[in-house]
């Protein structure tokens, strides 16, 4: 296993110990771990990519996997926010569906011998999830060290899924394009 595929297999293992870190009240500053893991992981993204790409490195297992530890990292502290009462629950449904729709369409499309990798949209849409979860942890984060009030509580749910619901309609659009780009792939299924 090369460097790049590496890197994406630390971050679906990195996945269990920030949801610990979320869930996990009693830990002091939980919610401040939660964000430094959650940053790593999501750094770990950008250096997979920049190391297959400037060394030759790419290949059809890290095709797959990189964007598959995107969507564990990102589904998992989504799934998080809703148990927590972060975000609404709409929200992260829409985006669930839309990442099971497109790894569903690219296992048809390995049937017939293509891979779909990542597109610019698809990309976009990584990162405006990375920022969403980035930023309402940071939001905990603040409220976990006393810069809000009790008060802001509701401001600050709504500000969550203001954040949350820009990355859905990111991810609803990246996924009408993958689709719409592979509208063969879904025809030559028997």
């Amino acid at each position: 296993m090369n460097l790049p595929n590496k890197l994406s297999t630390a971050r679906i293992i990195m996945v269990p110990v920030i949801v610990a870190f979320m869930l996990l009240p009693q830990v002091p500053h939980h919610y401040l771990w939660a964000l430094l893991l959650f940053a790593l992981a999501s750094y770990t993204d950008h250096l997979d990519g920049r190391i297959a790409r400037t060394k030759g490195l790419i290949t059809t297992f890290g095709q797959f996997l990189d964007p598959l530890a995107d969507k564990v990292l990102i589904l998992a502290a989504l799934i998080c926010f809703v148990k927590l009462d972060l975000c609404n629950i709409w929200l992260v449904l829409i985006i669930m569906m839309r990442e099971f729709a497109v790894t569903s369409l690219r296992l048809v499309a390995v049937e017939s011998g293509k891979v779909i990798a990542a597109n610019n949209w698809g990309k976009t849409k990584t990162v405006s999830q990375i920022a969403a979860v980035f930023l309402v942890l940071l939001l905990q984060c603040l409220m976990e060290f006393g810069v809000f009030s009790a008060g802001m509580v509701p401001v600050i749910l709504l500000v969550n899924n203001v954040l949350v619901g820009i990355s859905c309609v990111f991810t609803v659009i990246s996924g009408a394009v993958y689709i719409r780009q592979n509208a063969a792939v879904i025809n030559q299924t028997k």
